[in-house]
């Protein structure tokens, strides 16, 4: 599972948990507390104003009715949304008659908590928690103002607060816990996802690795064999040449796997380091920005320059010079003869000149030529 498809999911739980808080909020707003509402109709002294309180409700439930068929958030009209149910709460309160409070006639008492919980379901535990207390507190006001709050009306509203708040904060824990697992859930599959990359990854630069290992045997293997029945001689020039060569080409393959700005110039200078080992000058410029060449088409630049810098006898300079349409390697140094191979890539150019004991030669390459990876 993606985390598009995730995500998709943790929404169509959300907005599943969202229907059903409406439905329940209507049901008892609207059900309940209208029926109680006409019950007690003339017990009210203004029974208009307990009307618009419940249009106040209705308002609101209204409105999320319309975000939940458009699949909005409340965002900034929320906290208007609250006030509202407030205000129709303070409202109906107001108009209550004398120790009616937490009784059917207070229908309020059990309406504006879910009216107000449905605008605030998304939002944090604390937050509908502090919601919740905000109605207690209007009712329980109302009770210590206008009734007289013997043990029997304190017992009653006690028990009310019980449904009141028990009942909607329970809704609430829920939705923070499919909150928090939604938000696990998307984390575990995004880092599912990076570990499968990072796998991925390892596993085709193990390829390429193996791959490269496998070429340098086919030069270096024949090299260890001579040693080992004595064909070859450590002190002769020509074998001295060859080993430098083949050191210079693994410390480019060890250079490949590093995670630099500049990959071309970063293995040039392994390269270089070889020569600088055995006591060569050598002497490294670059100008200009080009982009980064393919791996392939690095070994074909680095190829020729490797080889000279391992034949120098005790100077080089190797110069690159680059640009978006050309990047051009150049090395000149005093190799003598040397012996290297044409690029594999196409669209990289070998030029050379030799002047007695002076080799300067320059690998180019365009980026906008066919290349392969």
């Amino acid at each position: 599972m993606t985390d598009a498809a995730g995500e998709r999911t943790g929404a169509q739980l959300k907005r599943g948990l969202r229907i059903a808080t409406l439905l329940v909020a209507v049901a008892i707003a609207g059900g309940l507390g209208g029926a109680n509402l006409m019950r007690h109709w003339d017990v009210y002294e203004w029974p208009v104003a307990q009307v618009v309180a419940l249009a106040m409700l209705a308002a609101v439930l209204a409105c999320e009715a319309v975000l939940l068929v458009r699949r909005r958030p409340w965002n900034r009209l929320r906290w208007a949304a609250v006030a509202v149910v407030l205000a129709a709460s303070a409202l109906s309160y107001a108009t209550l008659p004398d120790g009616r409070t937490s009784t059917t006639t207070d229908w309020i008492f059990g309406a504006a908590n879910w009216a107000g919980f449905t605008v605030l379901l998304d939002r944090p535990l604390r937050t509908s928690a502090g919601f919740l207390a905000a109605h207690e507190l209007v009712a329980l006001l109302h009770l210590f103002l206008f009734d007289e709050p013997d043990r029997q009306a304190l017992a009653r509203f006690a028990t009310g607060s019980v449904t009141v708040i028990g009942f909607p904060l329970c809704v609430a824990v829920g939705a923070a816990v499919l909150r928090g697992l939604s938000a696990a859930a998307t984390t575990a599959q995004r880092e599912l996802e990076r570990v499968r990359v990072v796998e991925a990854v390892a596993a085709a630069s193990h390829r390429r690795r193996q791959q490269r290992f496998t070429e340098l045997s086919a030069s270096t293997i024949p090299l260890l064999e001579g040693f080992a029945d004595n064909s070859l001689r450590p002190d002769d020039p020509a074998v001295q040449r060859l080993c430098a060569i083949e050191a210079a080409r693994m410390r480019r393959l060890f250079a490949e796997t590093d995670t630099v700005a500049d990959p071309l110039v970063h293995e040039l200078r392994h390269c270089a380091d070889v020569a600088d080992r055995k006591g060569v000058e050598v002497e490294l410029d670059t100008r200009g920005q080009w982009p980064t060449p393919p791996v392939a088409v690095r070994r074909d630049l680095t190829e020729p320059v490797l080889t000279v810098l391992a034949t120098a006898a005790s100077r080089a300079r190797v110069t690159v010079v680059g640009s978006a349409d050309l990047v051009s390697v150049s090395v000149v140094a005093d190799s003598g003869e040397v012996d290297v191979p044409d690029p594999a890539t196409p669209g990289v150019l070998v030029e050379t000149l030799r002047n007695d004991e002076t080799v300067w030669m320059e690998v180019r390459w365009q980026p906008t030529a066919p290349a392969t990876r």
